[in-house]
């Protein structure tokens, strides 16, 4: 009813202002009314949410351990433990620098492909390869996606104006978590009531990826990026993509939010350049100093840091626990309703937050100390248990207190630093 009468609106508009000869028809109309909706924000947001969606439901994830130690791999626990998985922690670490470098110079988009493409190269090769070698190239290429998530993101920030970051981040970010819930459920019901072996399962993990694949390729390429490709204009504006805003226009956003971007110094303007590779290199730089001049950001960015860490280590080594507490060979294993449930309160939690009326600027760092002390409570409680159900509860709620803290941490960085 909207579009019928937005449609209906523009018709008797261009009918008063147009000659007879000229009126404009119903299809044109429709037309007219699909650009303006393709050139808005919640466009590209759409299409985000669908391949975060696709690109996230992986039916096995939440079974690895017992597919890779089971008859389908043969692989003993100790190899995983100590030659497969510690591939992915340093994969991830080297390749993370020239990822996101690389993702600004292409302009985001054909990272997002690239990702993609490795994750459905990745499942194929989980499928068809066996052996150590094999499974060790698996977590390198694994890392490799892992890495292409900041293109994710950053996209997002590039096609969207500043004032709708926090919905579209919140909506993205729900579509992720949403997805590895469907593909949590859905692989446990297909393992709990054997209606697929773990070699279907991946098959049909392809195909969920080239669903993703396709939602990847349809994406805008965006005009600009924060580093490489910049468009000035003399009144600031980008029309509707990369920066939402002027320097000055932020840091009014900043100081009526009540947040101090760099204490009590005022920013200085971002140099200027031409945007060969020694001006992009002096706009890190200056970026890198004008970020951690702020005592508010360093402490944020150092928990994102260091949680981000711990988190990776915790989900890639979490199901060595479960099967070292109850084996899945005498137990049947409840890993995809656990991830599932987790998922499920961590999406409910990064939704909810972009409506909360809560300051986060002045009351985050209280919830970051008790609560991330309620995640450590929690991994204790893990590791000294002998009780997979105990094992299961402190896995959720360390996953879903993770989910809502990295929210928070979105919404007081972008408040800090157009930058984020």
């Amino acid at each position: 009813m909207v579009i019928i009468s937005r449609q209906e609106q523009y018709f008797n508009e261009n009918i008063s202002h147009t000659p007879d000869k000229a009126i404009i028809q119903p299809e044109e109309m429709e037309m007219e009314c699909l650009k303006h909706w393709m050139r808005d924000w919640k466009y590209p947001t759409c299409l985000l949410c669908i391949y975060g969606f696709f690109s996230t439901v992986r039916p096995l994830e939440p079974f690895l351990i017992p597919f890779l130690t089971g008859p389908d791999k043969n692989l003993t626990t100790e190899q995983v433990t100590n030659q497969i998985f510690p591939v992915w922690t340093y994969s991830y670490l080297a390749v993370l620098v020239p990822v996101f470098l690389l993702t600004e110079w292409l302009r985001y988009k054909p990272v997002v492909v690239f990702q993609c493409l490795v994750l459905f190269s990745t499942m194929a090769m989980l499928l068809w390869c066996n052996g150590v070698p094999e499974m060790q190239a698996i977590q390198f290429t694994s890392g490799l996606v892992t890495s292409c998530d900041v293109a994710y993101f950053t996209y997002l920030y590039s096609v969207v104006e500043l004032k709708h970051y926090l919905k579209a981040t919140s909506f993205c970010r729900t579509a992720q978590l949403l997805g590895n819930t469907a593909g949590s459920v859905l692989g446990q019901i297909l393992v709990s009531f054997e209606l697929m072996s773990y070699n279907y399962i991946l098959v049909f993990t392809l195909v969920l990826t080239a669903i993703a694949l396709i939602t990847s390729i349809l994406l805008p390429m965006p005009k600009t990026s924060m580093f490489f490709h910049q468009r000035r204009s003399g009144s600031g504006e980008t029309d509707g993509e990369g920066d939402a805003g002027t320097e000055e226009e932020l840091q009014n956003d900043g100081q009526k939010d009540g947040i101090e971007l760099n204490g009590s110094k005022q920013l200085q303007p971002i140099p200027e350049g031409s945007g060969g590779c020694g001006d992009v290199l002096l706009r890190l730089w200056w970026d890198f100093l004008q970020c951690f001049s702020s005592n508010k950001l360093l402490v944020w960015s150092a928990w994102w840091a260091l949680a981000t860490g711990g988190y990776y280590q915790i989900i890639n080594y979490v199901q060595l626990l479960w099967e070292y507490v109850e084996p899945s060979s005498n137990f049947t294993v409840y890993n995809g309703g656990v991830e599932a449930l987790s998922n499920l309160l961590g999406a409910a939690a990064a939704y909810g937050i972009s409506f909360s009326s809560v300051d986060w600027s002045r009351w985050g760092e209280v919830a970051l100390g008790t609560l991330s002390a309620l995640e450590g409570g929690a991994l204790f409680a893990m590791v000294f248990s002998a009780n997979i159900w105990v094992c299961y509860c402190g896995y959720i709620i360390f996953k879903s207190l993770y989910m809502l803290l990295i929210t928070i941490a979105m919404q007081v960085l972008f408040k800090i630093r157009d930058f984020f």
